[in-house]
């Protein structure tokens, strides 16, 4: 096999965010005395998020501070008096006990147990390990690299830097990203100088100039394309 390492995203590449973040919003809100929380303000909480996240890849803002902004910003422009690093923290403990794993998520990384596996996410430390520990990807992974612990994020060069240094790699040709985002995920691996799957399970149109090495539409697609 001409990789020797696969490097995964974790948010919408192994695990489905979108179920996750739906199940733990509607546990906060429940917690806060709003039951139609979830459903009420999820439109807007998203679009919030989404730009938020979009300004962290971009070195706008940090992970601490997106965590209590998003919903400091949602609360704000519904008139809600609630507390927004609080609420962030109840909503960050019970993501943190999601798992919802794509399909092929298991089965392909059975299948690449004789290769070396690590993840990179620019998601929170505890969240992520969490999620995975609790998972039947739990012993999957040499390192578990968040953007919380190595202090940049994708596409940034320096959290790849850390990971090929916790990880003693030395051979960029040997490596592989996979993930389903093209800003953060394929960029930055085209920015290390590695090659990059694009996992595009809606078979979206890519009209962003970022070409990434390789396309899929299923996990499990890899293993063909692997061997």
């Amino acid at each position: 096999m001409k990789y020797e390492m696969i490097l995964f995203d974790v948010d919408d590449t192994l695990f489905d965010f979108g179920k996750s973040e739906k199940s733990a919003l509607q546990l906060a809100f429940d917690e806060f005395g709003l039951p139609t929380g979830a459903a009420d303000y999820a439109d807007q909480y998203k679009e919030i998020s989404k730009e938020l996240w979009r300004d962290l890849e971009q070195g706008l803002t940090s992970l601490p501070e997106l965590g209590a902004e998003r919903f400091r910003r949602l609360f704000l422009a519904q008139q809600l008096e609630i507390e927004a690093d609080l609420f962030n923290a109840r909503y960050l403990g019970y993501l943190g006990k999601e798992i919802s794993l794509v399909d092929g998520a298991v089965e392909i990384c059975e299948h690449l147990a004789g290769c070396r596996m690590a993840v990179i996410t620019n998601g929170f430390n505890d969240v992520q390990k969490s999620r995975i520990g609790g998972s039947p990807l739990c012993n999957t992974f040499e390192q578990i690299i968040t953007s919380e612990e190595a202090g940049c994020q994708k596409p940034e060069r320096g959290i790849f830097d850390y990971a090929f240094s916790k990880l003693q790699i030395t051979d960029k040709t040997k490596v592989l990203m996979v993930g389903d985002s093209l800003t953060s995920d394929i960029q930055g691996g085209i920015n290390y100088g590695i090659d990059t799957c694009w996992f595009n399970p809606d078979a979206k149109e890519n009209h962003s100039g970022v070409q990434p090495t390789y396309e899929i539409r299923r996990l499990t697609d890899l293993i063909s394309l692997l061997e």
